[in-house]
């Protein structure tokens, strides 16, 4: 008897890993919104699995996210994941420039003269009055402990830019 006798059966652990990363691909487009989801390159049956899972809960949505992993064997899964990279892409980004916003909006209030002068020089069109008054009103709402009105103005006249 030789080795080309016996069966070569795959993987189970393999196999386990696969579905299981297909479980978490089908409920990540569960979570996409309807124009997100368009957008995606998918089969027409597996829209109406999709929707469905979308309206479930608990043990009825396990259950549809095994069905739904079943049916993206079939699909081109690269393309898929791709697509959905792309969409929470600028969520990401946005998601910076606020921070770095945010970052200028706490320099500005703390004195920083050399970011005032580099916004200034990099958007001529700022009104530069209101963004020094707005600076101030910031500072005296700190100091005092006041509600935060002119920072929050603040923000907004640096998201503007």
């Amino acid at each position: 008897m030789s080795d080309t006798d016996y069966a070569v059966r795959p993987n189970k652990t393999q196999l386990k890993r696969e579905m299981r990363l297909l479980n978490d691909l089908g409920k990540q487009l569960t979570q996409l919104p309807d124009g997100a989801l368009a957008k995606i390159p998918l089969s027409d049956s597996i829209q109406p699995v999709i929707r469905e899972a979308k309206r479930l809960s608990r043990g009825a949505l396990q259950r549809q996210l095994r069905r739904l992993a079943s049916m993206l064997v079939d699909e081109d899964i690269d393309a898929i994941q791709l697509e959905i990279q792309r969409q929470t892409q600028p969520d990401k980004e946005q998601t910076a420039e606020f921070h770095r916003l945010e970052e200028w909006r706490e320099r500005l209030v703390e004195g920083d003269d050399e970011l005032l002068s580099h916004i200034m020089d990099e958007y001529p069109d700022v009104d530069r009055q209101l963004l020094r008054q707005l600076i101030r009103n910031a500072q005296a709402e700190r100091n005092s402990s006041k509600p935060p009105k002119a920072f929050r103005q603040l923000f907004q006249l640096l998201k503007n830019l």
